[in-house]
């Protein structure tokens, strides 16, 4: 299967030459071509984040205060908005209860020695108040 191809036809000497057939055998695999598609693809994709990530450093190189307190106003604003409103709203569901106890009230405050420790590696001791 011959890789080259000679043409052994002398040229006009004037005017057009006649097209001249050349075989071409060639076949690429599908998953060839597929891979070589997708590499382009590849590659045009990351050359579109590279700009953008160029494109967003050299913005922030350009930062300011002023700027940035610009840009976060907004954001502070709606967050101090929804901050306000959580809290009116909590308080508007909050329900309105009066503990009213009735009877006698005692306080025990004697503390009898009844501790009692168990255990070697993990004590505990239990102290009885009554």
């Amino acid at each position: 299967h011959p890789t080259s191809y000679r043409d052994d036809t002398p040229p006009p000497a004037f005017g057009t030459t006649p097209p001249v057939p050349q075989p071409d055998q060639r076949i690429v695999p599908a998953w060839a071509a597929g891979i070589a598609v997708a590499s382009i693809g590849v590659g045009a994709g990351i050359t579109g984040i590279g700009c953008g990530a160029w494109l967003v450093l050299q913005g922030l190189t350009s930062v300011t205060l002023a700027g940035v307190l610009m840009v976060t106003l907004p954001f502070a604003g709606l967050a101090m908005a929804a901050t306000a409103i959580g809290a009116a709203i909590s308080k508007a569901r909050a329900a309105v209860t009066k503990n009213v106890y009735e009877g006698p009230v005692t306080h025990h405050t004697e503390i009898h020695n009844n501790s009692t420790t168990r255990g070697a590696f993990f004590a505990r001791t239990r102290n009885d108040i009554h």
